[in-house]
């Protein structure tokens, strides 16, 4: 059986400390990460959804949109403003600002 030392290892990864609760700095940033995979698949299913659904049309059959296929308008053009505005709104009202020093190490230096 292995025995570990006051921080659990395993393979050189400090896992966590023993008798301490993980940083809920964590928490947060483990949510915002899920946001941040989320945003990025809605961006790809719109484009793959735009330019493989109307892009696969005979040439001949496009309809143009402000000199643009349809396919490009939507799935770029339009995608690209689409996620700006999403990524606005998830950076202004989802996201938290947390500070990023240690409070529990700092030192007081008067």
């Amino acid at each position: 059986m292995i025995q570990l030392t006051d921080i659990e290892k395993v393979k050189g990864v400090t896992l966590v400390e023993k008798g301490k609760k993980q940083d809920p700095r964590f928490k947060i940033a483990h949510r915002e990460a899920i946001i941040g995979c989320i945003l990025a698949i809605i961006n790809f299913a719109w484009w793959y959804g735009f330019a493989y659904g109307l892009g696969s049309k005979p040439p001949e059959q496009y309809t143009y949109i402000l000199g643009f296929p349809a396919w490009i308008f939507f799935s770029l053009i339009l995608g690209t403003l689409l996620m700006i505005v999403l990524v606005w709104i998830v950076v202004k009202f989802v996201l938290t600002d947390i500070p990023l020093d240690d409070a529990e190490n700092e030192v007081d230096h008067k």
